[in-house]
């Protein structure tokens, strides 16, 4: 667009004012000027772009509005007023301003830019008058006379930080329509976006400001998502200054750039079309922290519930993938941490995971095998149709790790998948057949040496097998319908535990038995003793009320509920005096059975 040669007010240069309204000159009071600009703001507001008479003769009064007097005015109505006027003008005028000089035309813009501050106070009494301004410049679309300006950009990220700091939730639909027509005409019908102008939309996406300025963020996300198709190369090629040549300095939002992915892709994958390809290449960085915060990325993109990454770019999916073999441990434990949202949201993904849980579940990292195991349990948890036969192989033959917390995980794992849908039948007989095998599995590790595996099984049996919890007719079905489906092997292990617990019910009773003879006669039992067990006995030696908890434990006639009542006050008083409680829960567990 050209600009015009300057236009010239019809007669002699005097300046036309509309009828009944006075000269508007310094030599009169605020009040004055106020009360006579009102009347000005009525007759440009009645005009429209065929009133050409009209037009040349206000043409004068047009151009000494934009004078300094007025734009450096420092009454507050007094420049709203002029503001006013100035978006009627270009409105009446368009497509060619009245004024000629850049300069002047970049002040015109600045001041109007200023006052749209006011939009922020919504019970103000001129909030109208503001809300006028605002839809006046947003459909005559007066910012894009800016285009041919030189320094244009300085005028339109004023605009743009004006507005997303002046929204709030006090505005109504039509305010926030108003300011995203605004400024989505200066993005789509420019040359293209600068770096700095940029950078005040996406800032707003930022969690520090997203949390600061809800309202803010929305508009930021409705703008991005209405220019996405003019936009995108903008975006594009900030990231690729930042992510493949390392040019931080291109912008102050170089440091956010995963966080800005992350919501870019939440609001219109589409914005992040020719980003992802940097995102592969960002993969195979050399660097190990890089890669790390490259995967927790994707980890979030692949994962989101909605999300067709996957699918939509199978090679950085496929290069995702192969992350789970990355030398770096803590990029290995991301993709196995990952695992567990994506079964749960993309159960046609579980293939894919698959053989790389399977490779990770015998990882030689103890923290990377016990993820594995929490992965595939948390998403059959929430639907066992979730975790193929395969995953929950991989969960017991972990049963059997050389680490205690792994073996528990596992353990512990299978014991809350049976409760939920043996026991509970919470998804049916189809879901209850598919791990038929989890009792049997758990009672043949009564056969590991290790005494914590064993004290494990007896704990899971009285929690999650036959629930102590339960009454007593409902105990006795679950028992009597457990007992006839064990396999050989884990009714043996089932007597075994009983025979057990048994025996020391009955070495608790000659303990206890052994507190009731004289002192002299009881001493010698204890000097052979482990040194926790001679704590215990003397424990027990000084506290009755410890003694009659334990009577009430071993006694044939002590039902689940009054054991439970024993165990709480057993542990009570046994604690204040002993730190080491192992002892009193194996009773515990093993009484409760």
């Amino acid at each position: 667009m050209e600009f015009p040669q300057q236009q010239k007010p019809a007669g002699d240069g005097k300046i036309v004012y509309p009828p009944g309204v006075k000269e508007i000159t310094d030599k009169i009071s605020n009040d004055e000027v106020v009360k006579r600009l009102k009347m000005v703001v009525k007759t440009y507001m009645d005009m429209d772009q065929d009133s050409e008479e009209e037009k040349q003769q206000y043409l004068g009064l047009a151009l000494h509005l934009a004078s300094e007097f007025f734009l450096r005015n420092p009454n507050k109505d007094v420049r709203l007023l002029v503001a006013c006027c100035l978006a009627d003008i270009f409105r009446i005028y368009a497509p060619e301003a009245p004024y000629t000089s850049h300069d002047k035309l970049k002040d015109i813009f600045l001041f109007i830019t200023r006052q749209l501050k006011g939009l922020e106070d919504t019970k103000s009494p001129q909030f109208n008058r503001y809300f006028y301004l605002l839809e006046n410049l947003a459909w005559v679309k007066s910012y894009n006379i800016c285009f041919e300006l030189e320094d244009c950009n300085e005028i339109f990220i004023q605009l743009f930080k004006t507005l997303f700091s002046v929204i709030n939730n006090s505005h109504n639909q039509k305010v926030q329509l108003h300011m995203m027509d605004l400024m989505s005409s200066i993005i789509m019908e420019g040359d293209g976006v600068t770096q700095e102008l940029l950078d005040t939309i996406l800032i707003n996406l930022i969690p520090a400001h997203k949390n600061l300025n809800k309202q803010a963020y929305d508009l930021a996300k409705t703008l991005l998502k209405r220019t996405v198709q003019t936009i995108e190369t903008c975006i594009a090629n900030f990231f690729n200054q930042v992510l493949v040549m390392g040019k931080s300095s291109v912008s102050d939002l170089s440091e956010h750039v995963f966080d800005l992915i992350q919501e870019l892709f939440a609001i219109d994958p589409m914005l992040l079309t020719s980003v992802m390809p940097q995102l592969e290449f960002k993969l195979k960085s050399n660097d190990g922290e890089e890669r790390l915060a490259v995967v927790r990325l994707l980890a979030k993109l692949f994962g989101a519930k909605d999300s067709e990454l996957a699918s939509q770019n199978r090679p950085l999916w496929q290069c995702f993938l192969g992350r789970f073999n990355d030398i770096h441990v803590p990029v290995r434990l991301e993709c196995v941490k990952f695992a567990s949202h994506c079964l749960m949201n993309h159960p046609d993904l579980a293939r894919d995971l698959t053989e790389y849980l399977k490779v990770r579940s015998h990882d030689p990292e103890e923290a990377i095998r016990h993820d594995v195991i929490v992965t595939i349990i948390n998403a059959g948890k929430k639907d066992l149709n979730l975790v193929n036969d395969q995953l929950l192989g991989f969960v017991r033959e972990r049963t059997l790790d050389k680490r205690w917390r792994v073996r528990k995980e596992a353990m512990m794992g299978l014991a809350q998948l049976y409760k939920k849908y043996c026991l509970h039948h919470e998804a049916g007989k189809e879901s209850a057949l598919k791990i038929s095998w989890i009792k049997d599995k758990l009672l043949h590790i009564y056969y590991q040496n290790s005494i914590d595996d064993k004290l494990l099984v007896e704990k899971i049996f009285a929690q999650y097998m036959v629930p102590h919890s339960l009454d007593t007719e409902e105990k006795m079905k679950c028992l009597y319908y457990l007992y006839a489906c064990l396999d050989t092997n884990a009714v043996k292990a089932l007597n075994e535990m009983w025979k057990c617990q048994n025996m020391l019910r009955g070495l608790v009773k000659e303990l206890l038995d052994l507190h009731k003879l004289p002192v002299s006669e009881a001493n010698n039992t204890s000097e052979e003793s482990q040194d926790f067990m001679k704590k215990f006995n003397q424990v027990l030696g000084e506290d009755e009320k410890l003694r009659a908890q334990l009577e009430m434990l071993i006694s044939p006639t002590c039902s689940c509920k009054q054991a439970e009542v024993c165990v709480v006050r057993s542990r009570s008083y046994f604690s204040i005096v002993m730190n080491r409680k192992d002892l009193l829960k194996n009773v515990s567990y093993q009484t409760l059975n």
